[in-house]
Parts: structure tokens; sequence; C-alpha cells
């Protein structure tokens, strides 16, 4: 799937007229970087993606979106949730195109070890999740909390967060974020 990621972003890129170097500017993410995605040669971490992305900009989730879903869906099978991250990480979104919408709903889950990435993740807004299995260490600012089954968080989204599964398990969450974000 790395190289779909990198299909992805340089078609969405130069539908914009973007050039890697514009890109690298106004993300803040280095050239080669950009790149090295586009390439398939490596797999960008959640937060990465999310920096690359600003710099266009455009959300996780229409990054992800099948442009071909119906726009006014009441109803999702489980099938029908819209991932928008691989690899160690999931997120699961309920609905393809939220730019109207003012909540963004994530299954997420995190593989032993896996997390948000090594930047620190900020956004406008407001986020909460309960812990349905595992165990997640949540960091917000200079807060550090190691969340198991039942436990929860909300939390203001401008202070920097990082997300990371400290157990030997899958850790499975419930998450809501408002306005939505990726």
């Amino acid at each position: 799937m790395d190289q779909e990621i990198g299909r992805r972003l340089r078609r969405i890129r130069e539908q914009l007229g973007i050039s890697q170097r514009q890109l690298a500017r106004q993300s803040g993410v280095a050239n080669a970087t950009i790149s090295q995605v586009e390439a398939g040669k490596i797999n960008p971490t959640v937060s990465m993606l999310k920096k690359v992305l600003d710099g266009i900009p455009i959300s996780l989730g229409a990054f992800f979106a099948d442009n071909q879903q119906p726009q006014k869906r009441l109803f999702f099978r489980s099938g029908e949730l819209i991932e928008i991250a691989e690899g160690g990480v999931s997120y699961r979104q309920v609905g393809a195109n939220l730019a109207d919408k003012s909540i963004q709903l994530l299954k997420e889950c995190y593989q032993p070890g896996a997390g948000t990435g090594r930047h620190e993740l900020t956004h406008e807004g407001e986020e909460c999740g309960i812990i349905l299995s595992g165990r997640l260490e949540v960091t917000v600012g200079d807060d550090v909390a190691v969340l198991g089954q039942g436990d929860a968080y909300y939390f203001k989204s401008s202070l920097p967060h990082q997300f990371r599964n400290i157990g030997n398990e899958p850790c499975e969450l419930i998450s809501a974020c408002s306005p939505p974000s990726f």
C-alpha cells in the first residue's frame, strides 16, 4: 500500500500544479522525503503524512476517500468505513467526505509498538476517545498516561499530542474529533 499512498500523493499534487519542492516548502517536510513517499520507498507515519497534506492543504480523510461514495448516507456497514491510514495504525472513518460535517468519528487500531509517529499532532478543535481493548500511551503536552480498556481521554487538539501502543496486543478505540481534522 506504500505505492498507493505515493501514487495518490503524486496525482493530487500534480492535479493542483504543485511541484515536490513547493510542497516541501509549504509543508516543512524535506523534498527527498516527499520524493521517497511518492516512489513508494517509504511508508509515512500518520503524523508525517498529515504534515505533508497540510501543505496542499487536504485532510487525511479526503486523501483516502473514495469520491464515488454518496454524500447523504445515514448508515454505514463495517466494511464501508473509510480507511485513512495504513500499516501499524488503522483509522476507519464513518463517512467519506466530511467537508460539511462538524464531527469526525473513527474506529482506531494500533498494532503493538505502533503510534502516530515522531512528530506531535496539533490542530484546531477537541478530541476524545475510549479504549475498547489493549493499552495506549497518550501524550498531551507534558502529560502522559497509559490507558486501558474502558479508560478515556478528552483534550483540546491545539495541544501537541501523540498516541502509541505500548502493549503486546493490538489496541482498539473509538475516537471523535470536532471539527474533523483528518
